[in-house]
């Protein structure tokens, strides 16, 4: 079958499509999947590069998000049958192995799974929407509703906006009800976050964040029950890097710092001064669970999330649409299909 194939950790040229990988075959408590989309995140570039702590067998396909139909089971599945449109949960919950970097993911035209990581697609999900779905938008659902606990008239500001955890974060905390204040680098992606639901946005690249916070909404203010207490209630900061300090700075007393991620770097300076003086809360979120993916699968498809995909890539392209991804240069989510 045709994969793209990492062979050894390295810069995108590590990369490589093959055209005669061995196809899978099931063991007796898998599927195997006919790939019809698999989206990338930023793992996946961690992954190509190498990251501490963590040893792959290679070769390996990356892609931990895969939509497809079965096309094959093995003795023991039940509960399944050839045809059937799914979704892979990444996460085996039972030896804790992800897809795309303990086995193979979904840059490949078959993927084998086992069967109890498989969810079954709504009719009206497509294969890509529901790609888009399990890593950032799964990550998001449980950072916004189940630490974060976004509350109707909220201030909310979201650094990385426009990536996929992002964009799905602005939808969510605009359905909890929030005032959501989006950070974005260009101004057609400031459009577009506008079209998705954020009341403001700040062009991180032309304003300092953290002033444009304290112009608008005032510096907060050091002592309990102050009038116009200023900040924001919560920041959104999965980056970390130069954004941390800052971040802390722009909130109330008394406010959360949500962060699921460090894609900007994962020691930042610190100022302890802030998080004891304004009783702040910093509250890490990781992963989902598979509850949180049916959710998502009930709100795409009632119409009240929206996948966000900036590109749907062909197979052949896939190291190419990871580069984009590496780059920043996209809107949501990048789809390989």
């Amino acid at each position: 079958m045709k994969a793209i194939v990492l062979r050894e950790h390295g810069g995108n040229e590590s990369l490589r499509l093959e055209n005669d990988f061995p196809n899978p075959t099931p063991g007796i408590n898998d599927v195997i999947i006919d790939v019809k989309a698999s989206s990338l995140n930023y793992h996946d570039v961690f992954t190509r590069r190498g990251m501490p702590g963590i040893q792959l067998e290679f070769p390996i396909i990356i892609g931990l998000d895969v939509a497809g139909e079965i096309i094959s089971l093995g003795d023991n599945v039940t509960g399944w049958q050839v045809g059937d449109r799914v979704l892979v949960d990444p996460l085996n919950r039972v030896d804790g192995g992800l897809i795309g970097e303990t086995s193979h993911g979904g840059l490949a035209e078959r993927c084998r799974v086992p069967a109890h990581q498989l969810i079954k697609l709504p009719d009206g999900v497509s294969f890509a929407e529901a790609a888009a779905l399990p890593v950032a938008y799964g990550t998001a659902w449980r950072m916004m509703q189940t630490i974060g606990q976004i509350q109707p008239g909220e201030k909310v500001l979201i650094l990385g906006a426009s990536g996929g955890v992002g964009v799905c974060a602005v939808q969510l905390a605009k359905l909890a009800g929030a005032w959501v204040i989006a950070c974005a680098g260009s101004a057609e992606k400031a459009a577009r976050l506008s079209e998705l639901g954020a009341d403001e946005v700040i062009l991180y690249r032309e304003q300092d964040f953290m002033k444009t916070i304290f112009a608008r909404h005032g510096k907060p203010a050091r002592r309990r029950g102050a009038e116009v207490p200023g900040g924001v209630d919560v920041v959104v900061n999965f980056t970390g890097g130069d954004s941390w300090v800052n971040s802390l700075r722009t909130l109330r007393i008394g406010g959360r710092l949500l962060t699921c991620g460090a894609t900007a770097g994962y020691a930042p300076p610190e100022d302890l001064r802030y998080i004891w003086t304004y009783e702040l809360q910093i509250r890490g979120s990781n992963g989902w669970e598979r509850e949180d993916l049916h959710a998502l699968l009930d709100q795409v498809a009632a119409g009240k999330l929206k996948a966000v995909i900036d590109r749907q890539w062909p197979l052949a392209q896939g190291a190419e649409a990871l580069a984009s991804l590496e780059q920043r240069q996209v809107f949501g989510k990048v789809v390989v299909a």
